[in-house]
């Protein structure tokens, strides 16, 4: 119940007389806050609208929490990528002519967000306040582009890039760069020092062939050093146990205190360097919050990491479900609306964001344009036919009608939920698919596909090994994929429990 032990200097005004105007109880009411009022962070008191000295200690430690969590949430991208680069560090591949390289694939060991094991993948980052101007000799036939250090994108490379497939140089000048520009170049130019490259290579005439085509002919250096570049060196990290996702408490901040010291502070818009400062990370300044900060942005932590996964599991945006005419499906993508830029109508999408960030890593266009026989597209199942988390201890079946329209092959891969990477089991490469060996049709063409703790008599080679204890999820990925699949006359079963 709202009580009342004072009157207002309004309501004193008012009753003074009608020359004062005439405002009613009901504005009077809706203007001023109650004495005391129940809240969800407890019961606040006021002296005529004066806060307390407690409530005003109670409402700080909501609002610092509250920013925390919004810094967590909308600043994904760029802790993403910061780990990402820490992890191949750890790995020793630091440094922009020192390219982690997955020659032998990449397997369960390492820990990436949603990355798959049937493509080759190349990264490294430049570092234009240390190296200036920086090369990049892109190699034909690859797939590739560049984020910032916010994971936005700045451009593609490779078959959807300007070289268009045949490769070439692309030159990556620094924020603000004025110095010449020479000619030869695809010019890139990212609003930030660190920035991550992807290059992607197709593996459909062998491995081997791949790698070489990589080794020999992708070549990254500062301009300046044009003339007599170091040698790039390719490190090899696959079958290499490191991790690139970012954390959950409050390390998660100080990460966030790092790419903001080395990056040019217009690499991000007033606003949002202003929630950022307001929980204590300041360009220029050192992060040093006290034991209350500190517990508040922990809890920041939990709260946003646990709105990513109701986000991913639960989203209430638009432009997820695959198939949004059948409430029942729970197939989804990634990129709601197929938006990789996550704004529309003049608006950022903060959770089409926050879903994809917490989920994936790197963004371009051509993730999003599905092209019939060309590029790759993916459909998501997170959770069960009925909508459920799926149990590793239980036996689930995935089918697929015949003639599953793709160009060049189909895979299935098996996730974590808590770190969004291979799930670990007794196979190394938690995949299956049209590559498969041993991998069996029905009698009518389809395909059935098991998820158990133990494959069912006869189905080994259908079969991806789950963990007791433990959920998971699956990525359907597309590899040219076809019209069927693109106008939705063909579509995957839903996962179904079978014991």
């Amino acid at each position: 119940m709202i009580r009342r032990t004072a009157m207002s200097a309004i309501a004193f005004t008012l009753a003074m007389g009608p020359a004062f105007g005439q405002v009613s109880q009901e504005e009077l009411d809706a203007i001023s806050i109650p004495d005391k009022v129940e809240t969800a962070i407890g019961a606040l008191e006021f002296f005529d609208g004066v806060p307390t000295d407690a409530t005003v200690e109670m409402v700080y430690d909501n609002l610092d929490r509250m920013r925390g969590t919004d810094v967590f949430l909308d600043n994904i991208g760029a802790v993403s990528m910061y780990s990402v680069r820490k992890g191949l560090a750890d790995a020793g591949a630091e440094g922009a002519n020192r390219i982690a390289l997955f020659a032998n694939l990449m397997d369960s060991q390492t820990l990436v967000v949603t990355a798959n094991t049937s493509t080759l993948y190349a990264y490294t980052y430049t570092d234009l306040a240390k190296d200036g101007p920086t090369v990049i000799e892109v190699p034909p036939g690859m797939l590739g582009f560049l984020n910032d250090a916010w994971q936005r994108f700045v451009g593609n490379m490779g078959v959807t890039g300007p070289d268009k497939g045949e490769g070439g140089k692309y030159l990556v000048v620094p924020p603000g760069y004025s110095g010449d520009i020479p000619d030869g170049y695809f010019l890139l130019k990212p609003s930030t020092n660190r920035n991550f490259l992807f290059l992607r290579g197709s593996i459909a005439k062998g491995l081997k062939p791949e790698v070489e085509n990589i080794q020999s002919k992708l070549r990254v250096y500062p301009l300046k050093d044009a003339a007599n570049p170091a040698e790039t060196e390719f490190v090899n990290v696959s079958n290499k146990a490191f991790n690139t996702v970012f954390p959950s408490d409050f390390s998660y901040f100080e990460m966030l205190n790092e790419v903001v010291q080395g990056e040019p502070i217009e690499a991000i818009s007033p606003d949002v360097r202003g929630e950022i400062a307001a929980i204590g990370i300041v360009k220029g300044q050192d992060f040093a919050p006290d034991d209350r900060m500190k517990k508040l942005l922990t809890e920041a932590a939990t709260l946003g990491a646990a709105s990513a996964r109701a986000i991913t599991y639960h989203p209430r945006i638009a432009g997820v479900s695959i198939y949004p005419d059948d409430p029942k499906s729970v197939w989804s993508t990634a990129f709601a609306n197929k938006n990789t830029s996550f704004e529309a109508d003049g608006a950022m999408g903060l959770d089409a964001r926050a879903l994809y960030y917490y989920n994936a890593g790197g963004v371009t266009p051509a993730m999003a344009a599905t092209i019939p026989g060309a590029g790759s597209d993916y459909g998501l199942a997170v959770l069960d036919a009925n909508k459920q988390a799926f149990d590793g201890a239980k036996t689930y079946k995935l089918t697929l009608p015949k003639d599953v329209p793709v160009k060049d092959f189909w895979a299935v891969t098996i996730y974590d939920t808590q770190t969004r990477s291979q799930l670990q089991t007794s196979q190394s490469f938690p995949t299956i698919g049209s590559q498969t060996k041993g991998m069996t049709q029905n009698a009518d063409g389809s395909y059935d596909i098991y998820f158990g703790p133990e494959a069912p008599e006869g189905k080994e080679g259908n079969w991806l090994q789950t963990v007791p204890g433990k959920s998971w999820f699956t990525i359907l990925r597309m590899y040219g994929p076809l019209e069927p699949w693109i106008n939705k006359t063909w579509r995957p079963g839903e996962i179904e429990m079978v014991q």
